[in-house]
């Protein structure tokens, strides 16, 4: 980027340094001539000898003022130069490092040496800043890889069964539509749960007070039908939960979590257990399910978009693989901490934890 013409930061400061040392000398000479020479008596120097007087002084001060105050001005001068460029240094490496991270270079760290001053607090930050904004667009790079990916396989049985039914008109057409029905259900709650975080990601919602016992309520009646059929049971503890949020997005995250314990739990006699509270400065949802033993190693990545854990089936109710990171997004996007823990008896447990609102805005 070029610089709009007119003097340089390094060069204000030189000017700068110059004045105020000129100043400071031309201050020094005028306290001598106020406090030492206008004491001094005046008159011409007699004939038998010299006698010091005010003029004399004067005549003999004045010009080796004005070569002090000549060589302080060129000693403001270099000294002033070479004393910005080295106060500057590190501004010059911050500004190298910003031009490399906007043409897309964001592996490149300051690294600022010597005492920790404020260009060193200002390094540091920008380095943070770069660090955390590798890992974000690494990561939106892994997303849109999964998302593609994940996109695409609908749309490419699609395609197949197209081609069958065109290539083999005998075909029972009920069959074919039923099939084609599925997948693109599948497409549909893919597109719908990309739209969603998205729209935690950028806390693009507005805030307002939620009661998340009757969040809990709402989704549990939701997925109720689903646990019957599944054979699961839900077993509810709420109290008045007072927080702060949106309650679509809300909903969808405790909908997420109900439907994650109900659809990856055990076989036939599974338990899901729901839980709000209330705490001084937090309100906490808990979720937890019954199933198979799940390694610690595993469950700290469940979070991941797209990711399954290595037993789970397709089915009509396996989801796209963004449940629990739509439930992350959301929790973040409220200042929440979601906490992942495996059951020792086997199980997820999920807790939730967020801002509680103000007692006037409560239920």
């Amino acid at each position: 980027m070029d610089r709009v013409p007119g003097l340089s930061v390094r060069l204000k400061l030189t000017l700068s340094y110059a004045g105020f040392l000129m100043l400071a000398g031309a201050l020094l000479l005028a306290a001598v001539w106020v406090f030492l020479l206008r004491y001094v008596p005046d008159g011409w120097p007699g004939l038998l000898g010299v006698a010091p007087n005010r003029y004399l002084l004067l005549s003999t001060f004045a010009p080796a003022a004005a070569v002090v105050l000549a060589f302080l001005l060129v000693f403001g001068l270099v000294g002033g130069w070479i004393l910005a460029g080295r106060m500057l240094a590190p501004l010059a490496r911050i500004t190298d490092a910003t031009r490399k991270a906007a043409n897309g270079s964001l592996s490149h760290r300051i690294q600022l040496e010597g005492r920790k001053d404020e260009f060193r607090e200002l390094a540091d930050a920008f380095d943070a800043m770069l660090v955390r904004l590798e890992a974000h667009v690494a990561e939106q790079r892994r997303f849109a890889a999964n998302a593609s990916h994940e996109l695409r396989t609908p749309l490419a049985i699609s395609q197949a069964l197209l081609d069958v039914a065109r290539n083999d008109l005998t075909q029972d057409p009920g069959e074919l539509v039923d099939r084609l029905h599925a997948v693109n259900a599948r497409a549909i709650d893919l597109t719908e749960a990309l739209l969603v975080l998205s729209r935690a990601d950028q806390r693009s919602f507005t805030r307002e007070s939620v009661d998340l016992s009757l969040v809990v309520e709402e989704a549990t009646e939701t997925l109720l039908p689903l646990a019957e059929k599944r054979g699961v049971t839900i077993d509810t503890s709420t109290d008045i939960t007072p927080a702060i949020g949106s309650p679509a997005l809300l909903l969808q995250m405790t909908t997420n979590l109900v439907h994650n314990a109900i659809v990856h739990n055990l076989p036939e006699q599974g338990t899901v257990w729901v839980r709000t509270s209330v705490h001084p400065k937090t309100v906490v949802l808990t979720v937890e399910n019954t199933g198979e033993k799940l390694a610690p190693q595993l469950v700290s990545t469940l979070v991941a978009p797209f990711q399954r854990g290595t037993e789970r089936i397709r089915t009509d109710h396996a989801g796209v693989g963004l449940g629990l990171a739509i439930v992350k997004s959301i929790t973040q996007a409220h200042d929440g901490t979601l906490t992942l823990t495996p059951r020792p008896a086997g199980g997820l447990r999920v807790t939730v934890r967020l801002p509680a609102a103000p007692p006037h805005t409560g239920r």
